[in-house]
């Protein structure tokens, strides 16, 4: 019998190519999906209609909310700050519906760096630059450090006891890469801490108010998961919980 894997979507970024917009996918995210998480993986263009969410939401798993170089426009959260370019609108305005619409479909929701901005912001959180405060090297490689360097550069985090991450993991202290300006500020309503960095900065959260998962990490498990065994078990628990969702047609036959 050939094993039916769950699909998970993965938002795209917008970004130029060859002088015009386009929409990208770094293959690392794509490969955790497939070779980590044991799913199809199905690339959600940004570059939509906000209201196609429920539709795309309707045709998947789960949904995956990547990491990237832009920054979420403080709009978003009610700030007047200017923000800092790159930004991403349309990607900022899909995520969002597509994160209400994954929760209202009870369909998993998981996040990597501006995956997990996203979702605070779009369940009512705010978020800081460390470039405007306090931090940014802590949490940032410099500037003018290669791939393989910005990736190397990290900290440990706390776990909080009992969480996801914690019964994930098997772990109470991780060493974590660490490659994001942006940070969590107000916790948004209905989440939880599961991981807390140096100087108290959110590392990741999991929803207590949702029948599907939604969980998200600060870093980025996508980068050489092999090499860190808690990056595997993040993995693992994407395809999981996408497993628990998906139902073969012939289940649905005989629930039905």
């Amino acid at each position: 019998m050939v094993e039916h894997r769950p699909v998970i979507g993965i938002i795209a970024c917008g970004r130029p190519v060859e002088g015009e917009p386009a929409q990208i996918v770094k293959h690392r995210y794509i490969e955790g999906v497939e070779q980590f998480a044991g799913a199809i993986p199905l690339v959600i263009p940004s570059h939509q209609a906000v209201e196609n969410a429920a539709e795309i939401v309707a045709r998947l798993d789960a949904l995956l909310l990547t990491g990237s170089n832009s920054n979420i426009d403080p709009v978003h959260y009610g700030s007047s700050d200017p923000g800092q370019a790159p930004v991403d609108s349309a990607r900022d305005s899909l995520s969002a519906a597509l994160i209400h619409a994954a929760i209202a479909a009870n369909k998993p929701v998981f996040g990597i760096c501006r995956g997990l901005q996203e979702i605070n912001v779009a369940l009512g959180g705010t978020l800081r630059d460390m470039r405007v405060s306090t931090g940014a090297d802590t949490h940032h490689a410099a500037d003018d450090a290669d791939l393989d360097g910005m990736f190397a550069h990290g900290h440990a985090v706390d776990l909080a006891p009992g969480s996801t991450l914690a019964e994930a993991t098997g772990s109470r202290t991780l060493v974590v890469n660490s490659v994001h300006f942006q940070t969590i500020d107000r916790l948004a309503p209905g989440l939880m801490v599961n991981a807390i960095g140096p100087g108290d900065i959110i590392e990741a959260v999991a929803s207590t108010a949702t029948p599907a998962p939604v969980f998200a990490v600060q870093w980025h498990p996508e980068w050489r998961p092999q090499e860190r065994p808690h990056d595997l078990a993040f993995w693992r628990y994407v395809g999981q919980a996408a497993r628990r969702t998906y139902q073969s047609p012939h289940a649905a036959e005989m629930t039905a």
